[in-house]
């Protein structure tokens, strides 16, 4: 972990490269220190609808939900969460400074029970890193 899942509104794909953002987020999760390369998956969904604050329609918004594995320290969360936040705010400062445009992030801890998990990506990873 962790899957990072960012929704943004669709009236900002003429002025955000999404793939970008992605990479970006992609990075800084592995900039962390906390998080292995073979957990890491980012994904973005485009919202079609939406309504922001007054409704305007140059309103736009990304929201990124960082869902990872239980047990690390309310420290490790917010030290985590704010790396990658403050990488969010780098990427996107330009059209942050054009436009109305909100940006959140929060950290979800995915409770264990439940949680069931099979893949080799860990191994793929290291075998590729030879």
């Amino acid at each position: 972990m962790p899957h990072l899942i960012v929704e943004y509104s669709a009236n900002l794909e003429p002025d955000l490269d999404m793939a970008h953002v992605v990479s970006v987020l992609h990075e800084a999760a592995l900039a962390t220190g906390v998080f292995p390369i073979g957990g890491v998956r980012v994904r973005a969904s485009r919202r079609d609808l939406y309504k922001i604050a007054d409704g305007h329609p140059d309103n736009a918004f990304i929201h990124v939900q960082a869902r990872i594995g239980a047990g690390r320290s309310a420290e490790v969360r917010a030290k985590a969460a704010e790396e990658i936040f403050a990488r969010l705010k780098e990427v996107t400062a330009e059209t942050f400074a054009e436009r109305a445009l909100g940006l959140s992030l929060e950290i979800v801890e995915i409770d264990p029970v439940g949680s069931l998990k099979h893949n080799n990506l860990h191994e793929a990873v290291a075998r590729r890193a030879k």
